[in-house]
């Protein structure tokens, strides 16, 4: 489909519904899921508050303002405190995900909403529906985009999720149905976000969320100043699928079909592993087979049934994978995974760093490391994970992990998750009582009468 019987586009069915959400439209399990993407993205925006890369996006900002720079003592203006948010929230790639298309909406929409929040004064109720609004739009923007987004060379996150921040920021506005077509409409000409990182290891990847946070917040002011956009923007002949997906036939109904009725929001994966959403099965593949005693040094070679559209980010060029040049680049390693989680029984954020990277025990393992593709893999629908071990003794010992841990089929409790965000305050030095302040804050969301709280956050 590209346009109904009554000609309106892609981007004015989404616009008109999201003119009309309020926060007795999102269900109790969307809330939820909500609560959880703040929680989840919060703490992990704090957690990378002493990292380069996040203190490099602070000061390369140049405008002060009235929003909170999670963990910093300087504050920014909207778009600042969005950019620098969510680079720290995606930047250890630890940040929630989904299923279908691996988008990471938390990172792009909470610090997005945040920043509006504490600039205009928004309600928790407000924020609650505008955050609901941004993370089924990037969700169903993922099913119509499953590969064909990373297949062009490009990260899903960044661009889905500039046109997905512009649908949040504009309800959290309230844009009119004209102003949000347009919104997204300019969006499209604000998305990008090349996949090139993968070469090297290096950082650009970890500002694509940020980027795109700020970018779709630009876009809706500008909308309401009176720019306007392509209403096309999704569906034309030079527009975003076409520019970012090309191999793609896309069929656009998931994008507006029952929007309201059928939240596919309430389907999000949390992490347990600070890495790549499709290294995670693995790595519990890994730590099932140290549950049965394998040590690392019984270990002769390791052969993975993959699926064939993980190849380029997760496995080739083999060498390179087995011997990650950076920390960030281990994260998008599956041999690395692999074996640090057989050598540490973890792969937490304390597993990336570039003194455990050059282990010679876990390189040794990862150089043992290899994969066949697997036809009959079901990449992107489910994301499974395989471990062949053949042991020095010649024995063959073999798990598999049938879904993602997190996600819909095996969901993290929410006391793993409250967890999850005391372990990564707590990484970082942030104080217990800030910490813990935040949080109690972030679970009663909906009812936040302001953001006053976010302040005490501010820290050196």
């Amino acid at each position: 489909m590209t346009e109904d019987v009554k000609g309106a586009s892609v981007s004015q069915r989404l616009a008109a519904w999201i003119s009309g959400v309020t926060v007795a439209d999102v269900p109790g399990n969307v809330r939820d899921q909500v609560v959880a993407t703040a929680v989840d993205t919060v703490g992990l925006s704090l957690s990378a508050r002493h990292e380069g890369y996040a203190v490099a996006c602070r000061d390369s900002w140049d405008a002060d303002g009235p929003c909170t720079v999670l963990g910093h003592e300087r504050r920014l203006d909207a778009g600042g405190a969005a950019f620098v948010n969510g680079v720290a929230a995606h930047g250890e790639d630890f940040d929630n995900t989904f299923e279908g298309c691996p988008v990471h909406s938390g990172a792009v929409i909470v610090p997005a909403i945040l920043a509006l929040a504490e600039r205009d004064g928004l309600s928790g109720a407000q924020v609650m529906a505008s955050m609901a609004v941004g993370i089924e739009i990037i969700c169903r923007l993922g099913l119509v985009a499953q590969k064909g987004v990373h297949a062009g060379g490009f990260h899903p996150t960044s661009v889905l999720g500039t046109m997905a921040a512009a649908g949040a920021c504009g309800h959290a506005m309230g844009l009119n149905v004209a102003q949000l077509t347009h919104a997204f409409g300019i969006a499209g000409s604000a998305s990008s976000g090349i996949i090139e990182y993968l070469a090297d290891g290096s950082s650009t990847k970890r500002f694509h969320a940020g980027w795109a946070a700020q970018a779709g917040l630009r876009a809706a002011m500008l909308a309401r100043a009176g720019f306007d956009g392509p209403r096309t923007v999704f569906e034309g002949t030079h527009g975003l699928y076409k520019s970012f997906a090309p191999s793609l036939k896309a069929d656009f109904a998931p994008i507006v079909d029952a929007l309201g009725s059928r939240w596919v929001a309430a389907d999000l994966a949390f992490k347990p592993y600070a890495c790549g959403t499709m290294t995670q099965p693995f790595i519990d593949a890994a730590l099932a087979l140290r549950a049965q005693g394998v040590a690392p040094e019984d270990i002769a070679s390791i052969t993975c049934e993959v699926g064939e559209g993980t190849v380029h980010r997760l496995w080739a060029p083999l060498a390179l994978k087995q011997a990650p040049p950076t920390a960030y680049g281990a994260k998008f390693s599956t041999p690395y995974c692999i074996a640090v989680a057989l050598v540490d029984g973890d792969a937490g954020l304390a597993q990336f760093t570039e003194d455990r990277i050059a282990d010679p025990r876990i390189l040794a393992l990862a150089a043992k490391v290899t994969y066949v593709v697997d036809p009959a893999n079901e990449y992107p629908r489910n994301y499974t994970g395989h471990v062949r071990a053949t042991l020095n003794d010649g024995r063959v010992v073999e798990t598999r992990q049938p879904c993602l841990r997190g996600g819909a089929q095996q969901p993290l409790s929410q006391s793993e998750i409250l967890a999850k965000y005391r372990a990564n305050t707590r990484f970082a030095a942030v104080p217990d009582a800030v910490s813990e302040a935040l949080l109690q804050a972030l679970l009663g969301l909906g009812g936040l009468a302001d953001f006053a709280v976010l302040r005490g956050a501010t820290m050196r």
